[in-house]
């Protein structure tokens, strides 16, 4: 299969290796830092975040006075990653142990009255280790306070999922532990941004915590048989059906993410397009009770194993999942079919390929797919992503830059560097009369977490209401109207529907339908920012999308959101070629050198560091690159190594610069 990235690692199989206490790479860096009353872990899937948390957790419950050891995690599957766990065999001295009346990751509502009074009880108790999702944490929270928590460790995983914003649940939970100053919090993501631009945390209560990193480079170049990370866009024409048998190899172990039901690529009948995808496999012959998988005859007559978690029949599912969390063997299962789940959090080792089917507005949801992907096994030495689109209604010239835009963005954020652009508010601009000596208000305020728009006579947010919309809901609301029929009508009839009304009719409906509760004055406010949003991010002045369902520019507007990766001098282009009726652009190799000099080339637009500083280290540089047969690393746990290795990609970058300067005059 033609792939736009193809990278090759080292195969050391060091990030595989484990130290005489049982303990990989990433968890030996991170247990390094086990004193730390603030730890955050940014690391990749597979790395080994959460046993690292075991060990961490076992030592501060034995030798730093925490009585218990609290564990967060955003969905219930994810909690089987912290089941009890065999530790004292591989040469720790103690096992993780949850007993079953402490998993709270258990059918039933995340928030229920019976989860919560079961952590009250736990807190109240002699036990040592709970396992929680995120909602239970909040709502016990909210229930018990802070005081409970006092000399205990919160451990989050997948920690991205809180935020700075004052209005993020989960977010105020950690930072009014922290300002309670007796709780331990270990913060856990293979991801440490979010979609929305927000920080994830606020730069003061960053501060506070010991960082600990693990890139994918890292990761994959100390694997035993993963070899290569393929990473490949194809668009078609018509429907994604009538493609997807182009790019779906029946004889790699797969996972199919098909398109949300509200997405343009959708046909809105998600079972028969688990069906028609079946159907492209072969003849189901029979559906094992016990495993609920369907065994799929192929026309060779070998036999598929596939799994359907499109299927809404919640006891039927949860068959699917539960045979699912017990795969041992590769022959255990060879399809997996999913819409919104086997994403983050999701481990299935042998998994080769993660197909996703639909434009992903979303960089963490891309990075975490990939991770499905990303697992070492046996017999595994390619791993590939492939998102297949229909075709963005542009050139091809502009969908190859956004091709290489976006594989820039990925490389960055594999090496989990933040590239997303700047998030933009809005608020309402005052007269002149009404600034200080009648100047002029400023119209944009940037920083860097975000920057503010001032417009003439723009509703502020009158309710708490309609401030939490603006505030949380803004993405998907506009994704609603982007959507309704009445507005996608309007878009491919300009000509026959104005734009006003779909501004005062059509989108007003839609906001309307999905908060009914509001009052006319504040679905007007909503109404205002909406459009605005849509008008100054780069739709048209009507806040219409400008193709319809099967011709879009949005994986183009997507690429577009991100910066930086414009300052980065690598092409990674090669060639387009023919893809079913429309086309696939296919890039060059990125070796694991390439990887790691876009490390150097970013670390190097960002660190604080002067010319006379560069000079007077590039001689302990040079020393230690000839005593240790290797140059300084950026990942270093040693800051004088880690402080050489950024001194040696500013200059590198500084030669860069020279260059193209002297090139161009």
């Amino acid at each position: 299969m033609p792939d736009f990235v193809n990278i090759t690692y080292g195969q050391t199989g060091d990030s595989q290796k484990s130290n005489a206490m049982g303990m990989r790479a990433m968890q030996e860096r991170a247990y390094q830092d086990r004193g730390a009353q603030y730890l955050l872990v940014k690391a990749p899937p597979a790395s080994g975040k959460s046993r690292a948390l075991m060990f961490i957790g076992l030592d501060k419950l034995e030798n730093q006075g925490v009585r218990k050891v609290i564990v967060a995690v955003p969905e219930r599957s994810i909690g089987s990653s912290f089941k009890s766990t065999d530790l004292t065999s591989h040469g720790f001295y103690r096992d993780w142990q949850v007993d079953d009346r402490w998993n709270l990751c258990t059918p039933g509502g995340d928030g229920s009255a019976s989860k919560v009074k079961a952590f009250a009880e736990f807190m109240a108790s002699d036990a040592e280790v709970l396992v929680c999702t995120h909602a239970t944490l909040r709502f016990a929270f909210e229930q018990i306070g802070a005081e409970p928590f006092s000399n205990c460790l919160v451990a989050v995983d997948e920690f991205h999922h809180a935020s700075a914003d004052a209005d993020n649940k989960l977010g105020e939970v950690v930072r009014t532990l922290m300002a309670d100053g007796n709780v331990h919090i270990v913060a856990m993501t293979g991801s440490y941004f979010r979609g929305d631009r927000l920080p994830v945390l606020r730069a003061e209560d960053e501060e506070k915590f010991t960082r600990v990193s693990y890139t994918y480079y890292e990761q994959l170049n100390g694997y035993s048989h993963l070899r290569t990370l393929g990473i490949g866009y194809h668009f078609y024409r018509g429907r994604y059906l009538e493609a997807i048998a182009e790019v779906l190899d029946p004889s790699k172990k797969t996972i199919i993410h098909i398109p949300n039901v509200n997405a343009g690529e959708s046909t809105k009948e998600k079972y028969d397009e688990v069906d028609r995808i079946i159907d492209l496999l072969g003849e189901v012959v029979e559906t094992d009770p016990k495993t609920g998988f369907h065994h799929v005859k192929q026309a060779n007559g070998n036999i598929l194993k596939v799994a359907d978690l499109v299927e809404d029949e919640l006891k039927t599912r949860d068959v699917v999942i539960n045979a699912l969390r017990h795969i041992e063997k590769p022959e255990d299962v060879d399809i997996i079919i999913a819409l919104g789940m086997a994403k983050e959090g999701f481990d299935w080792i042998y998994c080769e390929h993660a197909l996703t089917v639909g434009y992903r507005g979303s960089l963490t949801e891309i990075i975490q797919i990939i991770g499905r992907a990303t697992r070492d096994a046996p017999g595994k030495s390619h791993a590939q992503f492939t998102n297949l689109i229909a075709e963005p209604d542009t050139s091809a010239e502009v969908v190859t830059n956004a091709v290489n835009d976006m594989l820039k963005a990925i490389a960055c954020s594999l090496l989990m560097e933040q590239v997303l652009a700047p998030n933009f508010k809005f608020k309402t601009r005052p007269s002149d009369d009404d600034v200080d000596g009648g100047s002029k208000t400023v119209d944009i305020e940037y920083t860097f977490d975000e920057s503010t728009i001032a417009i003439n006579g723009l509703r502020e947010p009158s309710s708490n209401c309609t401030y939490q919309i603006l505030e949380n809901d803004i993405a998907d609301l506009t994704a609603a109207i982007f959507q309704d029929e009445r507005v996608l009508k309007a878009a491919m009839n300009p000509e026959e529907i104005p734009p006003e009304v779909v501004n005062q009719v059509y989108i007003p409906k839609v906001i309307e339908t999905k908060y009914p509760d509001l009052t006319e004055d504040e679905v007007e406010e909503v109404r205002q920012h909406v459009v605005t949003n849509a008008l100054l991010k780069g739709s048209n002045p009507s806040g219409l999308p400008e193709q319809d369902q099967e011709s879009n520019t949005r994986f183009v507007k997507m690429a577009e959101k991100f910066i930086k990766i414009e300052d980065l001098d690598i092409d990674l282009i090669d060639t387009i070629n023919p893809f079913q009726l429309a086309y696939e652009v296919m890039s060059k190799s990125v070796t694991a050198d390439v990887l790691k000099r876009i490390h150097e080339t970013i670390t190097a637009k960002k660190i604080p560091m002067t010319e006379d500083e560069a000079v007077t280290l590039y001689p302990r540089i040079k020393a230690f690159t000839k005593d240790n047969g290797r140059e300084p690393s950026l990942s270093s746990a040693n800051p004088l190594e880690r402080r050489m290795a950024e001194g040696l990609a500013w200059i590198r970058e500084a030669k860069k610069k020279k260059m193209r300067e002297a090139l161009g005059s």
